[in-house]
């Protein structure tokens, strides 16, 4: 998805290719929930519509927004700081858990939270945090995709707010509610003439890219990771997030931007914590002689 996104980014705004993104994996929700749940599944059935709309713009326009738009400031290595930065959403999820149920994580989950974000460091400086410090346009990127990979931890940590709601139904709506959001951010930006406004000839140079993170990474993502998840359960799920920085590192060593030995290293850092992390959660819910705690099932 990254890689991707550095060559769409080069022809179209972050913001306008997050409203044809989500318009098209939304559509494809809107026709699986219509074939699986039947038209009475687009009923509120009680639950918060205004929550859901909240939660949608934080995950759908939060996480598109805030990532897409520091992976075009960070330019040609965006796609590297940016997928090794999706790894570490278990973490954040461990912490987002600890504030909002105010019980202080294991101090070991804590190390290991440590080691994580440490590797996260390695990656997004060349292993220079030094040169980096003195670069403010450099962290003001790195910090604007941190914050959007939190706010997809949020919204699929929202998701348990609605037991009423199938996953599928969830995703759909809350989809849909934060289109609404997207689309509104999108025509106020471009009113204010902050960003262009998108030309035919830019639409159709990211056709593509839309090709791939709309059906793919878009609907067939999120629609694979919520039955795997479903299947092998969430503490199985999210060591499937290592396989992010993986793949992108190997797509974007293809297109000529190379991992020095410091980036590779920060990713194998993050990648262990979040290994080691989830064998220690492990072995603590079998010693206290519970199930293990849901983490977070993050995507995009």
């Amino acid at each position: 998805m990254f890689p991707v996104m550095t060559d769409a980014l080069r022809y179209i705004d972050p913001f306008t290719f997050t409203s044809l993104r989500y318009v098209i994996a939304g559509t494809g929700f809107v026709v699986l929930l219509r074939v699986v749940e039947g038209p009475g599944a687009f009923r509120a059935a009680g639950e918060p519509l205004l929550l859901a709309w909240l939660l949608g713009s934080v995950g759908f326009c939060g996480f598109g927004s805030f990532v897409f738009l520091g992976q075009q400031l960070a330019g040609a290595e965006g796609a590297l700081a940016a997928s090794i930065t999706m790894a570490t959403q278990p973490m954040m999820g461990l912490l987002l858990n600890a504030l909002v149920r105010r019980v202080a994580p294991a101090p070991m989950s804590v190390l290991f939270v440590v080691l994580s974000f440490t590797g996260v460091a390695l990656v997004i400086t060349h292993g220079d945090v030094i040169a980096a410090l003195h670069e403010p346009r450099h962290y003001a990127a790195n910090a604007l995709i941190v914050v959007g990979a939190l706010c997809w931890v949020v919204y699929t940590f929202g998701a348990a707010r609605f037991h009423g709601w199938s996953a599928l139904k969830y995703t759909t709506v809350t989809t849909w509610l934060g289109l609404t959001t997207i689309v509104a951010v999108n025509l106020v930006l471009i009113v204010a003439h902050r960003i262009a406004a998108p030309s035919w000839a830019a639409v159709h140079a990211v056709l593509p890219h839309l090709a791939y993170m709309g059906p793919v990474a878009g609907f067939g993502a999120i629609l694979l990771w919520m039955i795997g998840n479903r299947n092998l359960g969430p503490m199985n799920g999210v060591l499937f997030m290592d396989v992010v920085p993986i793949t992108a590192f190997v797509v974007s060593a293809c297109t000529g931007v190379v991992p020095n030995r410091a980036q590779v290293a920060g990713a194998a850092l993050t990648g262990v914590a979040l290994i080691l992390n989830n064998l220690y959660l492990r072995r603590r819910a079998r010693r206290i002689g519970t199930a293990p705690a849901r983490m977070p099932s993050p995507s995009a």
